[in-house]
């Protein structure tokens, strides 16, 4: 993220509180895709959303949200390390979340008991970020932007940054699908059946980064479990298989962020806001119709 695009997001802000509701949807709907900055925001979200919801289905799967967290952060101190050494920050939130990836699988060799790991590292890596932040001697916001993210500060070239990883990072998974699926429900008895769990493990650590890094532009660090985690949670209460999971996990991830575009649009609160406060009353909803 770059001063442009800050300045962009700011600019888009002042052109959204100008506007209201008409209460025709099609008219309201209309007036908003008028706006270059909407049309980016709805293309790299919906890429954004459709990554999170997979890849979010089985990181719930396979009890790794911690792991997602413990790489958002990672971001963060990469992103701030970046802006220290007078790099985009994007590069260094890049790189620290596929080494922070390495190094968890690295020392946690089973999904299932890596909280330890993951929380050691973590510490380590806030506390890289916490100096890298200190060092710095000028304003930081660029950095400081990736917490909340900045989804209507996006141009068109990274819309295709967005759509050409996003494209990776889909292709990577379908060639994965299978052993993923199986060492995901159980590690043991796929091991037994030679699935290269230890590896598979690793790609899968690999794809967390990738997604999470795509993921911040959109909610930020802070909020990264509202679309890599509250989905695929909701989904996992719903659905008997894993293929209609991932779909309902899409189709929550989608619809948050579609609706928090648009209802942003007109309010002016952050579109992180209305995105995680949307899949958290689906949450909450499906648990008290479960009960």
């Amino acid at each position: 993220m770059d001063a442009s695009r800050s300045s962009a997001a700011k600019k888009a802000h002042i052109t959204m509180n100008n506007l209201t509701f008409s209460w025709n949807l099609v008219s309201d709907l209309l007036a908003m895709w008028q706006y270059d900055f909407i049309q980016h925001a709805f293309e790299a979200g919906t890429m954004v959303a459709v990554i999170a919801g997979i890849i979010g289905y089985f990181v719930v799967l396979r009890r790794s949200s911690f792991a997602a967290h413990g790489l958002s952060h990672a971001g963060f101190t990469g992103a701030a390390g970046a802006v220290l050494i007078g790099l985009n920050p994007i590069f260094g939130l890049f790189a620290f979340t596929m080494s922070g990836a390495l190094l968890m699988a690295g020392l946690g060799k089973r999904a299932a008991n890596r909280d330890v790991e993951i929380g050691v590292v973590l510490a380590f890596l806030l506390g890289l970020g916490v100096l890298f932040i200190s060092l710095y001697k000028g304003y930081a916001t660029e950095a400081y932007s990736l917490l909340f993210g900045e989804i209507l500060g996006i141009s068109m070239t990274n819309v295709w940054v967005t759509l050409v990883a996003g494209v990776l990072v889909l292709a990577v998974f379908a060639g994965m699908y299978r052993p993923l699926l199986f060492s995901s429900l159980d590690e043991e008895v796929a091991e037994a059946k030679g699935v290269p769990v230890a590896g598979v493990g690793l790609a899968f650590m690999l794809l967390i980064a990738a997604a999470t890094s795509i993921a911040v532009q959109v909610v930020g660090v802070l909020l990264i479990f509202s679309l890599m985690v509250t989905p695929a949670a909701v989904a996992m209460r719903l659905a008997r298989r894993p293929a209609q999971g991932i779909m309902i996990s899409v189709a929550i991830a989608l619809l948050a962020t579609w609706f928090g575009l648009f209802i942003s649009f007109y309010i002016p609160y952050p579109v992180s806001f209305f995105i995680t406060a949307s899949t958290f009353a689906v949450y909450i909803a499906v648990r008290l119709f479960g009960r």
